[in-house]
């Protein structure tokens, strides 16, 4: 880097010849580098580039998570591309590949077709939707058995069965919207469905239905495992009546507490629209905007939500199992 630019360029021939394979590209302060392969050779193709401007399309970028905006040209631009910073992707760098923020749309969403029969999608949009099918019906006949069995007065004359009735509600509820949400999905990407309103609408509850419904089971499963710890502990002054009263606030509670943490998510859902006019296609996501307080709270809530529940079941179990070897 002493050198003067002039002889130090000479020497760019260098990386791509010696250094790993992987290497496809490098930078200095004012050359940009490609490693392009031409007849058996592995050779630098260098140009120009200025570091130091200011990557924003004039102030009319459309990108999203402060990913960076390049144009084809510095005046009278024909076309701009999104350069997403780490973990986010999509043309508008609308989608994140973070754990926690994972979504039907950013998982499934740009192997569907627009406008080509099911029969000749990808295989694995095939695959998702005979997975669904599966899952749905199953889920929804397993549910609809369970609430049979724990409608009967014995089973719900505890804490316990009551708990449980209303676990066979809820994942009944959460089979058939995550069924809407998945076919929703399939045919707005594939017919391009332009319904705004619909589209909001959707985008905005069922995500959020979805994720309360989810936290609710957990924490109701957690509950069946307190009563019946309890229950082992006391024997028989065990008070079923009691138990069963106090169940019915703890669900109004644990509705009120899982809604309350959740409520963030539908007021920064909102609908995007993705024109790519190489391939002539149009696209509507759903997305979520979140700052980045706003991200590490939505990450902790979702690890709250699923390890507080596993943690008081492993207890729960723990705690039973020593009290009967005793």
């Amino acid at each position: 880097m002493k050198l003067h630019p002039l002889r130090r360029i000479k020497y760019y021939q260098l990386p791509c010849q010696k250094r790993s394979p992987l290497l496809s590209c490098f930078y200095d302060d004012n050359h940009f580098c490609f490693c392009n392969d031409y007849d058996h050779q592995r050779l630098t193709n260098c140009f120009e580039f200025n570091h130091g401007i200011e990557h924003n399309c004039f102030g009319q970028s459309n990108c999203e998570n402060d990913a960076h905006c390049l144009q084809d040209k510095a005046t009278c631009p024909q076309t701009s591309i999104c350069v997403c910073p780490k973990c986010f992707y999509g043309a508008r760098c609308q989608f994140t590949s973070n754990l926690f923020d994972l979504s039907l749309d950013a998982i499934l969403g740009y192997y569907i077709q627009p406008r080509i029969n099911i029969k000749h999608q990808p295989s694995i949009v095939q695959v998702s939707v005979a997975l669904t099918i599966i899952i749905t019906i199953a889920g929804i006949t397993d549910s609809v058995l369970s609430i049979i069995t724990f409608r009967n007065k014995e089973s719900r004359k505890t804490d316990c069965g009551l708990c449980l009735l209303t676990s066979s509600i809820i994942t009944l509820l959460l089979m058939i919207i995550f069924a809407l949400k998945f076919w929703i999905l399939i045919i707005a990407q594939i017919t391009y469905m332009t319904n705004q309103s619909f589209l909001k609408f959707q985008c905005i509850s069922i995500d959020f239905f979805l994720r309360i419904g989810l936290s609710m089971d957990q924490w109701l499963n957690a509950c069946v495992g307190i009563e019946r710890t309890i229950a082992t502990i006391k024997g028989a002054r065990f008070d079923k009546n009691k138990s069963k009263q106090i169940a019915k606030y703890i669900i109004l509670i644990l509705l009120f507490m899982t809604t309350s943490t959740t409520i963030h998510d539908p007021i920064h859902r909102r609908l995007l629209n993705e024109n790519d006019d190489d391939v002539d296609e149009k696209r509507i996501w759903c997305i979520v905007s979140y700052s980045s307080n706003l991200r590490a709270f939505n990450s902790f809530i979702l690890i709250f939500h699923f390890l507080a529940p596993f943690f008081i079941n492993i207890i729960s179990a723990i705690i039973i199992i020593v009290m009967i070897t005793r």
